[in-house]
């Protein structure tokens, strides 16, 4: 299990490679916690939230779980962990461009994550039904 100095300076290098951009308007930054948080959705522990973006009170951040991380990517070493927070640190990304952009639809990330919710769901019913 990589340690939370390790994941923050994963983080960290992730963020550089962006261009200043993208962080336009997002006024929170990004912020690294311990925690561990499963979908609001899961139907059992199973499924977890890697990365979350959040807006509230004005405020628009990134928030990357290393709990969940440790939880579903137990034996990661660096270079995985790299890959795999490159991938929710972008997902992220991509809803704050979206959001700030008034984007909705079906083409966007918001619109992705409600078919791959509805899958999941769906999977876990058929299991119920077997």
């Amino acid at each position: 299990m990589i340690s939370m100095k390790e994941y923050r300076q994963i983080v960290s290098e992730l963020m550089d490679e962006l261009p200043p951009a993208f962080y336009d308007k997002l006024t929170g930054g990004v912020i690294v916690s311990e925690e561990a948080k499963s979908a609001d959705y899961a139907k059992g522990d199973d499924l977890y939230v890697m990365g979350q973006y959040q807006v509230y009170a004005g405020v628009r951040q990134i928030v990357m779980f290393k709990g969940s991380f440790d939880r579903a990517y137990p034996y990661a070493d660096i270079p995985e962990a790299r890959s795999i927070l490159r991938g929710v640190l972008r997902h992220e990304f991509r809803h704050h461009i979206e959001g700030r952009g008034g984007l909705h639809g079906v083409d966007t990330l918001e619109a992705e994550d409600a078919r791959q919710k509805q899958m999941y769901l769906l999977q876990h019913a058929r299991l119920q039904d077997k």
